[in-house]
């Protein structure tokens, strides 16, 4: 029980380190069920709204491949798309907010984003090497962040180029969902795995893809240098 107490301890602090704290410290005034003050309550109208999106990405998944299908696997990554919206509202004028949501609702921003990657992938509409770059983006952030929480309990602050990476691959793999407008290829090279690139028609998302992968590619540098330096003056201190 120690073991699994300590494991929801460390989750919470990686979620949000300044809330975890204070409510282990007991020093939180605001009610329970505020962001200030999440719950530790599970079955929320905001919760099951957050599991719907999960069920709905998994029919989109699905469904996308299959050319009578499409129409179908749009309207479900739609929904999935604004329920992101929607259960953080409902959370928060309900005072529901939980321990649950909070851990859910990142996790999910990535699965509707990575769903839609591979929906793309599957369907050949995407490089392989795309929906690469951008999981194993997330994957090397999410372990270089637990490997940090040795050296600092606070997560990394968010820099603004994540924020622009995140929303031109999301406006990006949103526009190459729909394949609407469709435009001609930039011709710079003659290559089948650059789409928008070469000379070939694409919808013009792709484009938007590449700015973010660049801008992808510049926040893992950023957020590993700024690791680096953490771990040095850490272990400065220390020594």
């Amino acid at each position: 029980m120690d073991e699994q107490q300590t494991a929801t301890d460390q989750i919470k602090q990686a979620v949000d380190s300044e809330t975890a704290m204070r409510q282990q410290a007991g020093s939180v005034e605001a009610p329970v069920g505020t962001p200030e003050n999440p719950s530790s309550a599970i079955f929320t109208v905001a919760n099951f709204i957050t599991l719907c999106r999960l069920i709905l990405t998994m029919f989109f998944l699905f469904l996308f491949p299959k050319a009578h299908a499409r129409g179908v696997a749009l309207v479900c990554y739609v929904i999935a798309a604004v329920t992101d919206f929607l259960d953080g509202q409902v959370a928060r004028r309900t005072q529901t907010v939980s321990w649950l949501g909070k851990i859910m609702d990142p996790i999910m921003d990535r699965v509707l984003l990575f769903t839609g990657v591979l929906g793309l992938v599957m369907a050949d509409e995407l490089p392989f090497w795309v929906a690469l770059v951008v999981i194993g983006r997330d994957v090397y952030l999410a372990g270089g962040a637990v490997y940090l929480q040795q050296y600092q309990r606070r997560p990394v602050d968010v820099v603004f180029v994540g924020k622009i990476a995140t929303a031109c691959l999301m406006f990006g793999f949103c526009d190459m969902l729909l394949g609407i407008p469709v435009v001609n290829g930039l011709g710079i090279f003659d290559k089948w795995w650059l789409p928008g690139l070469n000379s070939q028609p694409v919808a013009l998302g792709i484009l938007f893809v590449y700015v973010g992968l660049f801008f992808s590619i510049l926040t893992a540098v950023i957020y590993t240098c700024k690791g680096i330096q953490i771990i040095r003056e850490k272990s400065a201190d220390e020594a």
